[in-house]
């Protein structure tokens, strides 16, 4: 498989302060990769910077081939890079409706009427909850939402930060559904980071963890399990905490 995203030395963070240290790492074509690690570790960090929302101090983000390193945020959104924070990921007082009309505004109207109804073919829950303000839905059904607003914009790579934090245990076996829903009726490839380890190593073709800003192991799912991934994070982190991943967050990254 060819490479559609890729990251080449990359050494990015906030301001002066430096959280992905030479991370390199890729994710072919119709191929989902699952970032995991410890708390800290900069996996947050690395999705924001695919999306220019970080200072880059060194590397390459490579995109089908073309450097995008200097590349602003929205032209990146253009060429079809899509990525749905844990957080601030829809319109609380807009509808569900108006929240995917956002994302088909600036389409012929003909295509955007199509693209709602392939939607909400995907999401029948969210046809259900249409006229119900984003606020005023459950965790879960918000979670859905975010990548409803997301994939109507028809986007050639989807990047997931944390898609089940925070949900309670039937949500999750939905995300992770429809996850699996989106990757096969899309064919996009999907850079999923996610701390439910079991979980994301049924999802994923490949694996890669981060331990302090930096890749320690990339194989492929099938290849590793639980366990090993587990002491992975241990040794790694000699028993402690990473530094904090965002500005000033030293929560789940």
């Amino acid at each position: 498989m060819s490479a559609a995203l890729v990251l080449h030395d990359v050494h990015a963070g906030y301001g002066r302060s430096a959280v992905l240290q030479g991370v390199s790492l890729s994710v072919d074509k119709d191929e989902t990769v699952a970032l995991l690690g410890p708390n800290g570790s900069g996996k947050s960090t690395v999705a924001r910077t695919i999306m220019n929302l970080t200072t880059l101090y060194q590397g390459q983000v490579v995109w089908h081939d073309g450097d995008i390193s200097r590349t602003p945020t929205w032209r990146r959104v253009r060429l079809g890079l899509a990525y749905v924070p844990q957080v601030d990921n829809v319109f609380r007082t807009l509808t569900v409706d108006e929240n995917l009309l956002v994302g088909v505004n600036l389409r012929p109207k003909r295509e955007a009427a199509r693209r709602l109804a392939d939607i909400y073919d995907l999401f029948p829950l969210l046809r259900s909850r249409k006229r119900v303000s984003a606020g005023n839905l459950s965790g879960g059904e918000r979670r859905l939402l975010a990548f409803a607003t997301t994939l109507v914009q028809d986007p050639k790579l989807l990047i997931l930060d944390e898609p089940t934090s925070d949900l309670a245990p039937a949500a999750i076996d939905l995300i992770f559904e429809k996850i699996r829903e989106i990757r096969d009726r899309f064919g996009i490839p999907l850079l999923v980071i996610e701390q439910n380890v079991e979980r994301a190593l049924e999802l994923a073709d490949r694996v890669c963890i981060l331990v302090r800003g930096r890749v320690v192991v990339e194989r492929a799912a099938a290849a590793i399990d639980e366990r090993e991934i587990g002491m992975v994070f241990l040794e790694r982190m000699g028993g402690g905490v990473g530094p904090a991943d965002g500005q000033g967050n030293a929560g789940s990254p």
